[in-house]
């Protein structure tokens, strides 16, 4: 049960988020929420994604962590419009940070902007940022019970992106299993087994995000 402060916090943040939606749209931008706990390859993704669509794709990257630009420095060396974000120890990001962002970025000249959000798999799900989808990121050394931890996470999804899975050779991972749970929780998520480390399944991954750019 939720007390009347938080609901009166998200109910903001709803709106905030439906303001930024709607400017996004207009200008045509497909916007991605990318979720996960730290260490699971977000920011390499967004590098494997980069290089994937690049050529075709205009991309912008929108980074948050709770300090440092690290992140967002590797990412400008590939002349990717980025702005970072410190939270200053907020465990996820808000629709007001991400409008903050907007203008610093050259939405007349993008199609894809992706959204690193703080790493945790449970603030995030509740806070809206505009997004068109959301994506979360567990990788195999988590483990494949990360379901049953954190349903609320997986059941809000649009797409989950296994990575890691270049180790599935060394660690107890039952992918099999992994997508049972997870389907149960969310019948319509699409779900992706990739690693970032040597690029396989990135190609499946970057077709889906194509398609949904032509939605």
């Amino acid at each position: 049960m939720r007390i009347p402060i938080l609901e009166h916090i998200l109910s903001a943040n709803d709106r905030l988020a439906a303001e930024n939606q709607r400017l996004l749209a207009e200008k045509g931008i497909l916007v991605i929420n990318l979720m996960s706990s730290p260490g699971a390859g977000k920011t390499s993704l967004i590098l494997r994604t980069i290089e994937a669509l690049g050529e075709d794709v205009r991309i912008g990257v929108i980074e948050g962590d709770i300090a440092s630009r690290v992140d967002a420095d590797t990412i400008e060396r590939l002349d990717v419009p980025v702005v970072q974000i410190n939270t200053g120890g907020t465990c996820h990001l808000d629709a007001n940070m991400v409008r903050g962002s907007l203008d610093q970025l050259p939405l007349d000249d993008m199609d894809l902007l992706i959204i690193e959000n703080v790493g945790n798999l449970i603030c995030p799900t509740d806070f809206a940022l505009g997004e068109a989808l959301k994506v979360m990121i567990p990788s195999v050394p988590e483990g494949d019970d990360k379901p049953y931890k954190y349903p609320a996470m997986f059941a809000a999804v649009d797409a989950i992106v296994v990575n890691k899975i270049d180790l599935l050779p060394y660690l107890e991972f039952d992918l099999s299993a992994f997508r049972k749970l997870v389907t149960g929780l969310n019948p319509e998520v699409q779900i992706f087994e990739v690693s970032c480390k040597t690029g396989e399944g990135i190609g499946d991954w970057a077709d889906w995000l194509a398609a949904m750019l032509t939605k």
